[in-house]
């Protein structure tokens, strides 16, 4: 099986990496640090059972450079899972509001247009074989579809649970436009010891373990079959926050993301696909 990991080179993904590589899972590692991601790729290739694990380098605050991503992984003959794990957090100064390499807000951007845009090129070009994995996480806000880059009243906190609750939302409608695929999102466990939650000086509650137990219980659970679109809390079936259920804000939603990557996307007629 060949799985592509978004945001491999540190906390939970680095740590699941080196899980999907002893199960002898073919790997392709994403990450921003050219030096970090080759290097981890260079170790999970030599280590028993020494699956072949290459790396892919992209900065996922250039949605450009996620276009790209999408291009190289189609290019290679695509994936059977796509795990879409990168992610930033609160921020170090929760009350500054940060943009990406576009001019979007940060964790948007980020948590979410990244994703977004990187699954809708892969799920165009038929180059996701099973299924998709969307990490978001139990803190979650209603997504304000009149404000997606909270110009007015901003929060780091808010915007990180904006981008997961609108990550789940992405979730549902994929399953629902892919019935042949399992998409799956789930939320890998509270304050998890990473990066993330140690910048926003928040004592970890948890080793990052935890969040790799979650999910390959989750992705397992997909390539069993049954039913997608759900979302779990760790390996347990559980509710999203309401306006994940509301069909008319995932399709608001799900058209102006459309609109927002479409002067990024490389397959033809993609801001309306």
């Amino acid at each position: 099986m060949i799985v592509l990991l978004t945001g491999s080179t540190g906390g939970i993904g680095r740590a699941l990496a080196t899980a999907l590589a002893s199960r002898g899972e073919s790997l392709l590692l994403h990450g921003r640090d050219r030096q970090k991601v080759e290097q981890l790729a260079t170790e999970l290739s030599a280590a028993p059972p020494a699956a072949p694990a290459s790396p892919l380098v992209a900065d996922l605050a250039s949605l450009a450079e996620t276009a790209g991503l999408a291009g190289r992984v189609a290019a290679l003959g695509g994936v059977d899972v796509l795990i879409n794990n990168a992610g930033v957090g609160f921020g170090r100064d929760g009350n500054r509001r940060e943009t990406s390499r576009d001019g979007f807000e940060l964790r948007f951007a980020v948590n979410y247009l990244a994703p977004f845009l990187l699954t809708e090129e892969l799920l165009g070009g038929r180059a996701v074989r099973q299924a998709v994995i969307n990490v978001a996480s139990a803190g979650q806000e209603e997504v304000d579809l009149a404000d997606l880059m909270m110009e007015r009243g901003y929060s780091g906190v808010s915007a990180y649970c904006r981008s997961k609750l609108a990550l789940i939302m992405a979730t549902r409608t994929w399953a629902a436009r892919h019935p042949l695929l399992q998409v799956q999102s789930l939320h890998p466990g509270t304050y998890l010891d990473t990066g993330m939650v140690r910048e926003a000086g928040i004592r970890p509650l948890g080793p990052v373990s935890t969040g790799v137990q979650s999910i390959l219980a989750v992705m397992d659970g997909a390539l069993r079959g049954g039913e997608s679109g759900r979302y779990f809390d760790q390996s347990r079936p559980s509710r999203a926050r309401g306006q994940a259920y509301d069909e008319a804000a995932l399709g608001k939603l799900r058209e102006a993301s459309l609109a927002l990557v479409a002067p990024f996307r490389t397959r033809p007629g993609g801001a309306h696909a």
